[in-house]
């Protein structure tokens, strides 16, 4: 993917925000029509966050996240048809229809999760850098939360190990603004949450999250100290999510003014304004894009509309490594 921040990056992150943003509203719309069950968290809005990080790292390099996960995992690299399949509980999703929406896994492309379970990642994030500091990878592990888990303890614990030991993880904060229903300002004393990485003398910043160029340029500083041995960074990322946490939530907390005010800011838009300056593409070679991404999504309802729901026998399968547990195979 692009490095550089010139024609084909700009293209790239515009193609691919628009990707996210028309999968997760047709995702939305689904969900009304009980074609998705189960929790659906959408990621409308926090787009440039997984642009700018497709960029700045090298496609081996591994992720993981928390259960709002389809933009990422889409990023990395899985499929709409597997993504969508996997919304639908069908057996040809990216996790054979058993994780659901908060669970999307993708050994191929290096996406470890989708994970349930607040803040359980940050350990694991970290884990996944031991694994290829140990074995004397040159990889990057970038470990991705949101403003609500940055409140559980696993964290310092983490953070500690983390900064002894050198390893190879960029910690990433998607600050959002709301742990669910939550603000920053009502969860903690510490409403710049990149302060809580200076405790372990660990380097971090904030980071407006609704440009690609600063995400970029962000976490290609970050990979590049990684690389060299210098252990973690903290990236505190400014994004906003348009939607709700959760499709049941009904956004009390929250004016419909503030949201306008952020989609003022939205990275598609801004994207699509630099690169039509610039004379990178022209407003009919946008359309086409968007057409083809168009045509794209409806491709992704119809393969998962039209796969098989997983056969019983998948019941107890993938619970266990086979092969460190015979007694298990018949």
């Amino acid at each position: 993917m692009p490095a550089k921040l010139d024609k084909d990056t700009y293209l790239y992150w515009y193609e691919l925000m628009l990707r996210l943003r028309r999968f997760e509203e047709r995702a939305g719309m689904l969900y009304g029509q009980q074609k998705i069950r189960g929790f659906c968290h959408l990621y409308i809005g926090q787009e440039a966050v997984a642009a700018g990080t497709m960029t700045g790292l090298r496609a081996d390099d591994r992720v993981i996240t928390a259960y709002r996960d389809h933009g990422l995992a889409i990023a990395k690299g899985i499929s709409c048809n597997e993504a969508m399949a996997e919304l639908y509980g069908k057996a040809t999703g990216c996790t054979k229809g058993k994780g659901g929406s908060m669970h999307f896994f993708s050994k191929e492309h290096n996406f470890y999760g989708g994970h349930g379970i607040v803040g359980a990642q940050i350990g694991l994030g970290a884990g996944i850098a031991f694994a290829d500091q140990y074995l004397g990878k040159d990889n990057v592990t970038i470990c991705f939360f949101g403003d609500g888990a940055a409140r559980q303890g696993i964290l310092h614990e983490t953070y500690n190990m983390a900064m002894t030991w050198k390893l190879p993880v960029i910690f990433v904060c998607e600050n959002n603004g709301y742990a669910m229903g939550t603000s920053v300002g009502r969860s903690s004393n510490v409403t710049n949450i990149a302060e809580l990485g200076k405790a372990y003398e660990m380097p971090s910043e904030t980071v407006d999250g609704m440009k690609a160029e600063t995400v970029h340029e962000a976490v290609a500083r970050a990979a590049e100290r990684a690389r060299k041995g210098e252990g973690p960074t903290f990236l505190e990322i400014m994004t906003y999510r348009y939607k709700g946490h959760s499709m049941s939530d009904p956004q009390k907390y929250r004016t419909k003014e503030e949201v306008e005010q952020y989609r003022k800011q939205d990275p598609i838009e801004t994207t699509a304004a630099t690169i039509l300056k610039k004379k990178y593409a022209t407003q009919a070679d946008l359309d086409a894009i968007s057409a083809r991404i168009d045509a794209e999504i409806d491709e992704c309802v119809k393969f998962a509309e039209e796969s098989p729901f997983p056969d019983d026998s998948e019941l107890f399968k993938d619970i266990y490594a086979e092969e460190n547990y015979p007694f298990l195979v018949e």
